[in-house]
């Protein structure tokens, strides 16, 4: 496929973008800065700016294209590019940067017949990420039927996001899959970060004790790639342990006392729920901090 990925050089970009690559698809990476991979091509493009944003979509890639008797057009947008947290910028920025970003996208792309968008949500949209104070889930596992009511204008931008999405699925029937992806984590990041969740699972609270490993998460981009006719979709998206050595009984007993539990789980099961995810696209993940560091309770 012929990708326009977004973000490309961002934390999770940078991975996603040459692991796409990789599997044979031609990637332009739309960001302000250039990602510098020999296998992914750069074009430098304001997310903010609809003409930019249209022009991107519908011009060439590379100088190569130039030899082809027609001008090729661009399969799918993958969009991953935005403002990545809460105070990096104002919360107005970043408000307002995601969300006319996002719109200006699927606005392009969909305009453009590009029939199969997929965007990066968050865990943040759950409302414990980055709330003021101590806050729980309604239930455990959390799966996508949770509700989305977050108080942060980064999550507050995905909402909106999402919202988006859905209408503009409804306008034009094509495939948007929105990925509410988990805490990111790159390979040198567990021997780095990881040993202290391991003793004090209380670190890993707000972002539900979960993660998702950049491999793995290139992986889900390429199933929601591959897989057609969905129409519009959220999905959480997440590695299938949890991010510490506790068990999921030790974490509802010191953490979770008093929320639902709906199901029966698993030892080291994550509590960000990635049922949909295996079931409808397939999503195998393959990747745990187990591969790099011992699990002290094994």
């Amino acid at each position: 496929m012929r990708i326009l990925f977004t973000g490309g050089s961002g934390k999770a970009g940078k991975h996603v973008a040459p692991y796409l690559a990789e599997q044979g698809h031609h990637v332009t990476n739309a960001d302000l800065v250039p990602l510098g991979h020999p296998d992914v091509s750069d074009l430098r493009v304001d997310l903010t700016d609809t003409g930019e944003v249209y022009s991107a979509l519908a011009g060439l890639a590379t100088f190569d294209e130039l030899d082809l008797a027609e001008k090729p057009t661009y399969d799918a947008v993958v969009h991953f590019a935005a403002v990545p947290a809460i105070l990096l910028r104002p919360d107005s920025a970043t408000y307002a940067t995601n969300v006319l970003s996002t719109y200006n996208v699927l606005e392009a792309a969909t305009r453009l017949g590009i029939r199969k968008v997929v965007f990066a949500s968050s865990e943040t949209t759950y409302g414990v990420c980055f709330a003021q104070g101590e806050r729980k889930p309604l239930y455990v596992p959390v799966d996508e039927e949770h509700p989305t009511v977050p108080e942060d204008s980064y999550a507050m931008s995905k909402v909106a996001n999402e919202v988006t999405a859905r209408s503009f699925q409804a306008r034009t029937g094509a495939d948007i899959y929105g990925l509410r992806i988990n805490n990111v984590i790159e390979p040198h990041e567990y021997a780095e970060m990881f040993p202290p969740f391991l003793t004090d699972a209380g670190l890993r609270r707000r972002n539900i004790f979960a993660y998702i490993d950049v491999r793995d998460l290139g992986q889900m981009v390429q199933r929601c790639l591959e897989t057609d006719g969905l129409g519009y979709e959220v999905f959480n998206v997440a590695n299938a342990d949890m991010s510490v050595a506790a068990t999921t009984d030790e974490v509802i007993e010191q953490f979770y006392d008093g929320v639902e539990v709906r199901r029966e789980m698993g030892r080291d099961e994550t509590f960000y729920a990635i049922d949909k995810a295996r079931e409808l696209v397939g999503f195998d993940p393959q990747h745990s901090w187990r591969d790099v560091l011992d699990d002290p309770r094994a």
